[in-house]
């Protein structure tokens, strides 16, 4: 039997060695392709990282408020009678705000007065009565000098008989004898006098402190009767009103609140991670929309809320003529001065305190994709703390749909 062998033909072996080759070729140049992707470059736009000295700020937003704000509160129990300013209204201290009214307290004021006449009164009768009563030791005082002349003059009178012989001894001794005696009780009558004289100043004194005791509760009332007239008591605007027409109020209840406006003080609320960096008088720039004016934090407090931390800031400069209480503001507030530092401008895209891949271009007309860690923003310029070097270039136009390729080629 006959058996017929088919004879191989070697170029199909060739054919498909050749198709696989070219398939391999045709994968490679998709991955390149997509490896060096090109860009043309009037699509692009380029920041240059430069280098120097700079003054970090943190950005810090807040408000207006008044330097100098005054709580009214309620003199005594009232009712509210008459309103007289609502806020945003600009006052004087003497601009009255509102009436209380209030029958029982006009009362006491008058009773006060009526009781303060009395007591004046009756110290002016005493004085009178005094008076009469010194009259009356003067009177005896008086008495007894003459009858010390009398019994001086009979003595001086026995004396000269005595010489002569005709005046008995004995009466010489009853002449100084009485002289004596009257001059004893003139003495004793002066200590009462005196005594008398010392005693009268103390109980004038006694009713003098009762009457300033009085005098100060009249004025007490009065004063609290004239506080029934509400006043602003500073120059400035009210920023609160609390009560309404005819609600009663008790004695110490806040009323209204009263600011000044152009004393202000600057409110800001620091980011947590840099609050803890910002020292007491740091320089502040403030934005008011119309003007930059310089202020220095005067006060920092501890406690974080929502991510931020409240400061105060005094105001160095003429402020704008929007400044006002309330009015949001922002701020840029003085961190440190840091040497040798690389930065760029900012532009959108790129985000302060992060890492991000850029394409950064080289000498060879290529764009290379580098990881950048970015540190603080300030002043519009972000700082770059690892991934470039000054006067190299990174793209800041938008170049997501390219971030799978590693690396770019530019077409002029």
């Amino acid at each position: 039997m006959k058996i017929a062998l088919t004879k191989k033909q070697p170029w199909k072996k060739w054919t498909a060695i050749a198709s696989f080759t070219l398939l391999m070729a045709y994968a490679g140049y998709s991955v390149s392709g997509k490896a060096t992707k090109s860009v043309a470059l009037s699509q692009l736009s380029f920041q240059t990282v430069a280098q120097g000295d700079l003054d970090i700020y943190a950005n810090a937003y807040g408000e207006f408020a008044s330097a100098k704000e005054r709580l009214l509160t309620a003199p005594a129990l009232g009712k509210v009678a008459e309103i007289l300013v609502r806020p945003g209204t600009k006052v004087s201290p003497d601009t009255v705000i509102l009436h209380l009214t209030n029958p029982r307290l006009v009362q006491e004021v008058n009773a006060a007065n009526g009781q303060l006449a009395q007591q004046l009164a009756q110290r002016e009768a005493f004085k009178y009565e005094q008076q009469s009563e010194r009259l009356n030791y003067q009177g005896r005082i008086a008495d007894i000098e003459a009858e010390i002349e009398k019994a001086e003059l009979e003595l001086s009178v026995n004396e000269n008989l005595m010489d002569l012989g005709v005046s008995s001894k004995i009466e010489l001794q009853r002449a100084k004898l009485a002289v004596k005696q009257e001059s004893r009780r003139l003495g004793f009558e002066k200590k009462k006098y005196k005594q008398f004289i010392e005693m009268q100043g103390h109980q004038l004194t006694q009713r003098d402190i009762i009457i300033t005791q009085q005098q100060a509760q009249v004025s007490l009332l009065e004063q609290q009767l004239d506080d029934m007239k509400v006043k602003a008591g500073i120059k400035g605007s009210l920023q609160t009103l609390e009560v309404e027409l005819g609600q009663s109020v008790q004695l110490g209840q806040s009323l209204a609140k009263v600011g000044s406006d152009e004393e202000l003080i600057v409110r800001l609320r620091l980011p947590q991670n840099q609050a803890d960096q910002i020292d007491i008088n740091a320089p502040v720039l403030i934005d008011t929309q119309k003007g930059i004016i310089k202020g220095h934090i005067t006060r920092i407090e501890s406690v974080v809320s929502n991510g931020s931390v409240l400061a105060e800031a005094v105001i160095d400069e003429k402020l704008t003529s929007n400044a006002r209480p309330a009015l949001s503001i922002s701020a840029q507030v003085f961190v440190r001065h840091q040497q040798g530092t690389s930065y760029i401008e900012q532009v959108p895209g790129f985000r302060p305190r992060s890492k991000q891949s850029v394409f950064v271009r080289t000498q060879d007309n290529l764009l290379v994709q580098k990881t950048v860690t970015f540190g603080e923003l300030s002043k519009n310029k972000l700082v770059i703390t690892s991934g470039l070097q000054p006067g190299e270039q990174l793209v800041s136009s938008n170049t997501q749909q390219y971030n799978k390729y590693q690396q770019l080629t530019i077409i002029e």
